[in-house]
């Protein structure tokens, strides 16, 4: 297995660190996109990135935010839920990734969903496949309409505001689509074998879309 730690990638005039791991012979590489007060350090986003590394699939884990902005004050907080900026820090790792002529695909969580969406509209050509996980793609707004990247939405089954969100995201999609929910399952996926049922469900969506 092939790992390179601590990759710097720039993003119009700042620096953003993420954590890149390609497998050898890898079917296609994922991008993470984590939301407000994540990190690529989330235990939850490495322990999915590891399933997918499992099945042959690069991943790039990689904080969005300087560490400067992720101190929590009034101007950094709102940068959190900066989706349009989020989005083009991602149109700008995507374009970056192209050097490793790969398949491209995105996993979003929470607002990160949102950005991930955008960012595969944007991208159209690039971006081969999206997974939400707990996310708010309805932030995505028009750009819905415009992803053509086969897209799996998943939504914890005791997660009801957000399943109704994501049934609404769902309508708007106009690519090849599946809603999927996770019984008994909060919105962070906290309980036994929940996020192991996400991180399987994104695998093979993943190996289908990117190979």
């Amino acid at each position: 297995m092939h790992i390179e730690k601590e990759m710097k990638v720039q993003a119009g005039n700042i620096e953003l660190t993420g954590d890149l791991c390609i497998p050898l012979g890898a079917k296609g590489l994922v991008l993470f996109a984590h939301g407000s007060g994540s990190s690529r350090l989330s235990p939850r986003n490495q322990f999915v990135a590891k399933v997918l590394q499992e099945g042959n699939l690069g991943t790039l884990l990689i904080d969005l935010l300087t560490e400067g902005e992720e101190r929590v004050d009034e101007v950094t907080r709102e940068l959190r839920f900066n989706i349009p900026m989020l989005a083009k820090r991602l149109v700008a790792i995507i374009d970056w990734l192209q050097k490793k002529e790969l398949n491209i695909g995105c996993f979003g969580a929470s607002t990160g969903a949102a950005a991930a969406l955008i960012a595969a509209a944007e991208r159209k050509k690039e971006v081969k496949a999206v997974v939400s996980r707990g996310g708010r793609p309805d932030l995505a707004g028009e750009s819905l309409s415009e992803v053509e990247a086969p897209t799996l939405l998943i939504v914890g089954g005791d997660d009801g505001p957000v399943i109704a969100l994501n049934e609404e995201a769902l309508e708007q999609l106009k690519c090849k689509k599946k809603l999927v929910i996770v019984p008994h399952a909060t919105h962070l996926f906290e309980e036994p074998g929940t996020l192991e049922q996400v991180a399987q469900l994104a695998q093979e969506w993943f190996r289908k879309w990117l190979a």
